[in-house]
C-alpha cells in the first residue's frame, strides 16, 4: 500500500509529537520540523503530498512559509494551523494559496478528513493526466501531433518511407514542422543509430555553403588551416536534412546533383573521391516548378530530389489539430516555466481555432509560450492570448493604403512586437532568415519603442 508523505511544521513540541504520532498511526509517513527554514529544506529535498503549517512561528511565519513552498512546488497543498485569535489571518492565508485551515485545539480526525479529500483530489488529477497522455499518444508520431485526416495521411507516409533509402522532398509552408517530419523518418528507420544532421541552407551564406556541405582540405582557401569534414560526410550511415533547398546556388546544385547520382564527392580543394552512405531528405516552402521555369533551379536536380514527396498541410487546413497542439504546448511551457495552468478556457480555445496562423505551428507554439509566461491564473482566458497579431495589421492601415510595402512593413512590426523584438523568433514566425529580416528592418526604418 502506498504511504502518503505529510510534512508537519509547528514550533510547539507537544503539537509536533502528538500530531506526528497520530498521523503515523493512521498509516501516513509524517515528518515534523520546528520552523519554516527547516520546512523549506525538506520541500527542496523531498516530495511531499501535503504540508501542515502553523501560522504563528518565530523566524518565519506561516504565510511566508506558504509562499516559499509554492515557489519550490506550486502543486503541494498547504493546510494552515491557527489559534482562536488569528482567524482573520487564516482567511488571508486561504487567499494566498492555502487549501484549508484548522483551529487549535483541533481534533486530529478533522485533519485526517481534510487530508483524505486532498489526496483523493490528487489521485483524480493524476489519473486525468495519465488518461490525457494516453489519449494524445493515439494522435502522436514521434514529436508530431495531429488527428486530422491530412496529418494522419502524413503519419502513414512517414511510416512507409522510413524503411526505404529513397531521397525525400518535404513541401510545406514555413513553420509547419518539416524538420520534425524529417527527424521522425530518421528515428523510425534503420538509420536511427546514425547521426541526424540538419542544415538550413538559407541561413548559410552562399560562399560558405559548398564548404559546409562537402568539407574542405587544409589550404583550400584563406583561413582553411585544417581539414574539415562536411555535413554530408558527418551524416555517414545517418540522415542529412537540407532545409530551404530552393535557396542553394547553381554551383551547389550541380555538386549536390553529382553526389546524388554517384554517392561520392570531393572536399573543396581536395582530389580524393569520398564515398558515403548518407540518406538525403530535403524541404522547401518555395514553388520549385516556378523556379525551374525561371531557370533558378535545375530540372534534373528537381527530379533527383522529388523521388518521394510529402506535402505538409498548413495549420489553417487542419483546425481540428489546434486543441491537441495547444494542450501539448501548454504542458511543455508549464514545465519549463514552473507554472500550473490547468487548461485553456472554451472562449480562448475557440479564438485559437478561428485564427488563421500564417506562421503555422511555430507561431502557435510561440503564442502559447507567451501566454503561459504572462498568465497569472490557473486557466488561460481569451484576454491572455496575443491575438492582436492577426488583427493589428489592417486596423492601422487606411483602406486606401493597401500597398504591398505598407502591409509588409506593418506585419513585420507587429510580429517583432509579438516576439518582443527577438530577431531569431521573429524570423522563424515570418519564415525568413535573420539576414533578410535585418534588411527589412533597415528598409522600413523600424525601431523598437522605448
Amino acid at each position: 500500500m502506498k504511504k502518503y508523505k505529510i510534512l508537519l511544521v509547528d514550533d510547539e513540541a507537544i503539537v509536533r509529537d502528538a500530531l506526528g504520532e497520530w498521523l503515523n498511526h493512521l498509516g501516513y509517513e509524517a515528518k515534523a520540523v520546528e520552523d519554516g527554514l527547516k520546512a523549506i529544506e525538506q520541500v527542496e529535498l523531498n516530495e511531499w503530498n501535503v504540508a501542515l503549517v502553523d501560522l504563528k512561528m518565530p523566524k518565519m511565519d506561516g504565510i511566508k512559509v506558504l509562499h516559499r513552498i509554492h515557489k519550490i512546488n506550486p502543486d503541494l497543498p498547504v493546510i494552515i494551523i491557527t489559534g482562536h485569535g488569528t482567524v482573520d489571518s487564516a482567511v488571508v492565508a486561504m487567499k494566498e494559496g492555502a487549501v484549508d485551515y484548522v483551529m487549535k485545539p483541533f481534533n486530529p480526525e478533522e485533519i485526517n478528513v481534510i487530508i483524505k479529500k486532498l489526496l483523493e483530489h490528487q489521485e483524480i488529477v493524476k489519473e486525468n493526466i495519465i488518461l490525457r497522455r494516453e489519449l494524445s499518444k493515439r494522435f502522436q508520431l514521434q514529436d508530431l501531433i495531429g488527428k486530422s485526416p491530412k496529418m494522419l495521411k502524413v503519419f502513414e507516409m512517414i511510416k512507409t518511407v522510413s524503411t526505404t533509402k529513397s531521397t525525400i522532398l518535404i513541401r510545406g509552408e514555413s513553420g509547419t514542422g518539416k524538420e520534425l517530419i524529417a527527424r521522425a523518418i530518421h528515428e523510425l528507420g534503420s538509420r536511427n543509430k546514425g547521426p541526424f544532421i540538419a542544415t538550413a541552407c538559407g541561413a548559410i551564406p552562399e560562399t560558405l555553403l559548398e564548404a559546409e556541405l562537402f568539407g574542405y582540405e587544409k589550404g583550400a582557401f584563406t583561413g582553411a588551416t585544417t581539414q574539415h569534414k562536411g555535413r554530408i560526410e558527418m551524416a555517414h550511415q545517418g540522415t542529412l536534412f537540407l532545409d530551404e533547398i530552393g535557396d542553394i546556388s547553381p554551383k551547389t546544385q550541380v555538386d549536390l546533383l553529382r553526389f546524388l547520382q554517384e554517392r561520392e564527392f570531393r572536399r573543396v580543394g581536395g582530389k580524393e573521391l569520398i564515398k558515403v552512405d548518407t540518406r538525403i531528405i530535403v524541404a522547401t516552402n518555395k514553388n520549385l516548378e516556378e523556379m525551374i521555369k525561371k531557370g533558378t533551379f535545375r530540372e534534373d536536380l528537381y527530379y533527383r530530389l522529388n523521388v518521394i514527396t510529402i506535402e505538409v498541410p498548413p495549420l489553417r487546413e487542419r483546425k481540428e489539430d489546434i486543441p491537441l497542439l495547444a494542450e501539448h504546448f501548454l504542458n511543455k511551457f508549464n514545465i519549463e516555466n514552473r507554472k500550473n495552468i490547468e487548461k485553456i478556457s472554451e472562449d480562448a480555445m475557440n479564438r485559437l481555432i478561428e485564427y488563421d496562423w500564417p506562421g503555422n505551428v511555430r507561431e502557435l507554439e510561440n503564442a502559447i509560450e507567451h501566454t503561459v509566461v504572462i498568465s497569472k491564473g490557473s486557466e488561460i482566458e481569451i484576454n491572455d492570448l496575443p491575438m492582436n497579431l492577426g488583427e493589428k495589421i489592417y486596423s492601422k492601415i487606411a483602406k486606401t493604403d493597401l500597398h504591398l510595402d505598407t502591409v509588409e512593413k506593418e506585419h513585420i512590426l507587429c510580429v517583432l512586437q509579438f516576439c518582443a523584438w527577438n530577431i531569431k523568433k521573429t524570423a522563424e514566425v515570418l519564415g525568413i532568415n535573420r539576414v533578410t529580416l535585418y534588411n527589412k528592418i533597415k528598409k522600413y526604418g523600424l525601431e523598437k519603442e522605448k
